[in-house]
């Protein structure tokens, strides 16, 4: 899969949305990895935007990645208290909290402007998170010539994966930084590690198996891949890198004690994902048994906070999402960093160089 791809090294750089950029993806994809943007957050103009200047950067594959979340359920009862519950820290910031809640942006599901803007631009790599699009979305996504990926955090998610055609599988650990990728919220999430998921989904799948989940550096890559996976997906190890669009309050939350200490947290979307421990994440501590509205409806409540904290010089409101290796991130270029994880890669003990 990879060879036909033109990918050089087994490295897949995580689509964080609102974190990585074209220029992040566009220099991991020229280093010989596979770079990737998230377009899950914005509407089909805005991703085709963003294709076109990845595309004006490499000419080698990357990948998109989209949100296939089920609908979100309006509450208004439940979005009203939400937001009383917030308001005193709004107030500490002199602002209201907003008078009601939107969905800010759908999921491809429902997305069918998103679906003609990909088969007419044609990604070479095209992923899903939170669940598989229509056999109808496949179908059309793979004679415009696109290899599939899709999340899973259970076995039984890899196997709906494979079920419904999808060409390999993102084993996400629960170690890994941002959204939980799993597929029903209904159902107890096992939180599974990154080792045990990778092998659960070796020995009983027949895709390639894309590891994700606390990996920054080299060794992590060739232990993952001594377990059989194909390649290791990093996100957490690039968000320090210059070309991501993280901002600076972000870059110093990672070199903070905060990193040490994330969090799974539905808070700031209303789905579970991992962050630094900021003061967003502090929230558990008063949130008793209430309930965030559906996501992305929450996220509403969440960024009109970020953004009314910001103004008055508070950054710890933002969805700062890293996984459990975050202390590990380094500042500095993305190609550097694809280059240095390949020599780690190759003077591990179980690396390439040490089994040939």
């Amino acid at each position: 899969m990879w060879d036909a791809l033109g990918v050089e090294v087994p490295i897949v750089q995580a689509p964080m949305a609102g974190v990585s950029s074209p220029a992040l993806a566009a220099a991991v994809s020229n280093a010989g990895g596979l770079g990737s943007i998230g377009i899950g957050a914005t509407d089909a103009a805005g991703a085709r935007a963003a294709i076109a200047e990845l595309r004006s950067r490499t000419d080698r594959a990357f990948n998109v990645n989209l949100f296939v979340h089920g609908p979100a359920k309006a509450d208004p009862a439940r979005e009203t208290a939400w937001l009383e519950w917030l308001s005193p820290v709004f107030a500490e910031f002199g602002a209201e909290p907003p008078k009601a809640l939107r969905t800010i942006y759908k999921s491809f599901a429902d997305d069918e402007e998103m679906l003609a803007m990909l088969v007419q631009t044609k990604p070479r790599v095209v992923s899903f998170h939170f669940g598989v699009p229509s056999l109808d979305a496949i179908a059309a996504l793979k004679r415009a010539g696109a290899t599939l990926l899709a999340t899973a955090t259970s076995l039984d998610e890899a196997r709906k994966i494979e079920a419904a055609g999808i060409d390999a599988i993102v084993a996400q650990g629960i170690e890994a930084g941002g959204h939980r990728g799993v597929f029903d919220l209904s159902v107890p999430d096992d939180g599974l590690g990154t080792i045990a998921l990778t092998r659960l989904l070796v020995q009983n799948t027949k895709l390639p198996i894309i590891a994700a989940g606390g990996i920054m550096d080299g060794a992590g890559v060739a232990a993952v891949l001594s377990l059989g996976a194909s390649a290791a997906q990093l996100g957490t190890a690039f968000i320090a890198c210059p070309e991501t669009a993280a901002d600076e309050a972000y870059r110093a939350a990672l070199t903070g004690p905060g990193a040490y200490h994330t969090r799974l947290t539905s808070l700031i979307s209303g789905r579970p994902a991992r962050a630094l421990a900021n003061r967003f994440t502090k929230l558990h501590e008063s949130v008793a048994d209430r309930l965030p509205p559906d996501y992305p409806i929450a996220y509403d409540a969440g960024k009109a906070l970020h953004f009314a904290a910001k103004g008055k010089g508070e950054y710890g409101f933002g969805a700062q999402w890293a996984g459990q290796g975050a202390p590990l991130a380094r500042a500095i270029p993305a190609a550097e960093l694809v280059a240095t994880l390949v020599r780690e890669l190759n003077a591990a003990p179980s690396g390439p160089a040490r089994s040939r």
